[in-house]
């Protein structure tokens, strides 16, 4: 290992370029040097495109999250009285899960202090969706976080300053020099956060199909197996679901309507089967990796238990308030959440079945309604999306209503529609049916 005072940055990016491993103390100091400014970018982009080119092993990526973690500050969860535990998705379109996962497991006797994300091109964003509540606040004071987490059992929030902030600069640097895809790298940005919230256990649910990052059941099974080797390499135990995203997760899609949907499912009024099936499997491996349950069975049944008294439904009623938002939220969602001006009902031009959605088409739909952004600087219209109607296999007569677009004016509704007519395929002969779960990785 290089002495600090011998530390040339130049002689990591040369060994990582001709593929020999790095040791954690090298490691280390290019990590320190990004943050303190002794690294500059052109490095870091070269590290990156070295990194891309010739990965690194798992001893390697270990070393890379630790030290993306130790960057800034770590949160500790010592009082709390139960496991602190967590999920994290690689992001879908309408993937609502976060919104009634976390006060399920919390019903269940866990802590689940989240640090979310906001949209990332066609995939929608917690922080967005949350922040259609009025007053909720995603950036709260250290201290009302703790509170909130500790009399909840929840809390959902955005990522601070001072959480891995090796991770933001490197990214910075990933986003703009064709380095996003290397897997060692998405590992060490996902885990880095993770680890740095203080969490002890962890579940993944990783996308696969044509609305994922990962649209193939290969790709999706390499960053998978190495998030949990990596993140069991680092001290937290985790395990891994590859989830369908052949389709939108839930019925809706679009901030306020993603809310207005897990309201209702936590209440227990319109439940959709894939989005139940997914949650429910993601809540019950959360349960059982941090000891809340025996078996994946058991989980099940506490996890039913705490849906159907509207337990989970009064924790997110009180996570909402505690953050900011209003004490009847639950009880009264409509009062609160923003309507669209327009309704457009997109009605199928022909019979047969649904054998096809183009997934990620239809969550770029929204982002063109105003319900994500194409430029940073862009403000998010929480009020628009589109409401789902029809599923992959359904049976669609003539006229039969496919979605119902929530627009600001007509223009962008018809726009909506016609992407809706394109991308949602009719078919004469029904696909294969498949489950919303595709594979454990453990």
């Amino acid at each position: 290992m290089l002495a600090d005072a011998m530390f040339l940055p130049q002689e990591v990016i040369r060994r990582k370029r001709d593929g020999l491993p790095l040791t954690r103390g090298e490691v280390g100091q290019f990590v320190r040097g990004v943050v303190d400014g002794t690294v500059g970018e052109g490095q870091i982009a070269a590290f990156a495109m070295a990194t891309l080119l010739k990965g690194m092993t798992i001893e390697e990526c270990v070393s890379l999250t630790m030290a993306m973690r130790d960057s800034g500050d770590t949160l500790a969860w010592g009082d709390l009285p139960g496991p602190v535990v967590d999920k994290h998705s690689t992001g879908g379109v309408g993937d609502l899960v976060s919104l009634v996962l976390g006060p399920l497991v919390a019903a269940c006797g866990g802590f689940v202090p989240m640090i979310s994300g906001r949209g990332l091109g066609h995939t929608g964003g917690t922080l967005d969706k949350l922040e259609s509540i009025p007053g909720y606040t995603v950036a709260p004071e250290g201290d009302l976080f703790r509170k909130v987490v500790r009399d909840c059992g929840v809390a959902i929030i955005g990522q601070t300053a001072a959480l891995a902030p090796a991770d933001k600069k490197i990214y910075a640097i990933r986003d703009i020099t064709a380095t996003v895809e290397s897997i060692d790298m998405i590992t060490a940005s996902i885990l880095s956060k993770k680890l740095a919230a203080g969490l002890r256990f962890l579940v993944m649910d990783v996308k696969c199909g044509n609305g994922a990052f990962m649209d193939t059941l290969d790709a999706a099974r390499t960053l998978a197996r190495r998030l949990v080797d990596v993140a069991n390499g680092a001290g937290m135990p985790t395990t891994a679901l590859i989830t369908d995203m052949n389709q939108p997760l839930g019925s809706s899609a679009g901030n306020g309507l993603e809310v207005r949907e897990a309201v209702a499912f936590l209440r227990g009024e319109r439940v959709n089967a894939r989005l139940h099936g997914v949650t429910l499997a993601l809540c019950a491996q959360m349960l059982v990796v941090s000891g809340l349950a025996v078996s994946l069975p058991d989980a099940h049944v506490k996890l039913e238990q705490a849906l159907g008294s509207g337990r989970a439904a009064e924790i997110f009623g009180r996570m909402v308030h505690g953050l900011g938002g209003p004490a009847d939220f639950v009880e009264n969602p409509e009062r609160h959440l923003a309507t669209a001006a327009v309704e457009r009902a997109v009605k199928s031009e022909r019979g047969g079945f649904v054998t096809e959605m183009d997934t990620r088409d239809l969550g770029l739909a929204v982002v063109a309604l105003g319900g994500g952004r194409s430029r940073v600087e862009d403000t998010i219209d929480h009020s628009v999306g589109i409401v789902f109607q029809a599923a992959l296999g359904d049976t669609i007569e003539p006229g039969q209503t496919l979605a119902i677009v929530h627009a600001g004016d007509s223009t962008r509704a018809e726009a909506a529609a016609r992407t809706i007519l394109e991308h949602i395929h009719i078919g004469p002969v029904a696909p294969a049916a498949s489950g919303a779960i595709i594979e454990t990785i453990s």
